[in-house]
């Protein structure tokens, strides 16, 4: 019988592999939730009530229901009432994404309205558009403030993406189960893949914290 230590080290390779799939779903997805996010944190902060409505809606339905549920409608639900198939990547990757976008979106709505209201007055009163004002003045401002929680939701999207495992993504979680099936050492593997989430995380968690401090000054 093998000891604990070969056990892990035998799985380091393939866990290793899963980490690599695990932080490419999650780089991708958050690509595709920065747009998403921006898009409807702008609706949210426009003057016209449809358009908040609309926001406010697509905010409340997403952060109202569960990202597996949300995971089973998008790779089983939707394929099989319009009659295609989805691969599994592209179903997590969007999944992923569209949970991450609705919080990406109060985070913008949030940072938009906490840049002082004279900055788009004294925009406009330049010549510049709303529009411009917007991109030009008030969003650099107030992305500068969001960068920290940008970096908590890519930490929150990460363990998120663990939930792939039950349409067969073989993320790090996945590949974990797929060791156990093998030699049942489920000790072993489980605190491994912990360790190997908690190293990055805890990375990405200090990444943050230097920017909070950095950006306080």
């Amino acid at each position: 019988m093998k000891s604990s230590w070969q056990v892990i080290v035998d799985a380091l390779p393939i866990l290793a592999k899963g980490l690599l799939v695990t932080i490419e779903i999650t780089v991708l997805a958050l690509i595709i939730a920065l747009i998403i996010g921006l898009f409807i944190g702008l609706m949210n902060t426009a003057r016209t009530k449809i358009l908040r409505s609309i926001g406010t809606v697509y905010i409340d339905i997403i952060r109202g229901t569960p990202l597996l549920v949300q995971i089973f409608i998008i790779y089983f639900g939707i394929p099989y009432a319009l009659d295609f198939q989805i691969d599994e990547f592209v179903a997590g990757i969007a999944a992923i994404s569209l949970n991450a976008s609705a919080y990406l979106a109060e985070i913008f709505r949030a940072g938009i309205q906490s840049v002082d209201g004279g900055q788009m007055e004294a925009a406009r009163s330049l010549g510049l558009t709303r529009g411009q004002a917007m991109r030009l003045v008030v969003l650099p401002q107030a992305v500068r403030r969001m960068i920290p929680a940008f970096v908590n939701q890519a930490i929150v999207s990460m363990k998120d993406t663990s939930l792939l495992t039950v349409i067969g993504i073989r993320e790090l979680t996945n590949s974990g189960e797929i060791i156990i099936s093998g030699n049942y050492r489920f000790f072993e593997i489980w605190i491994t893949v912990a360790v190997f989430y908690f190293v990055f995380i805890h990375l990405l968690t200090l990444f943050s914290r230097y920017l909070e401090k950095r950006l306080a000054n």
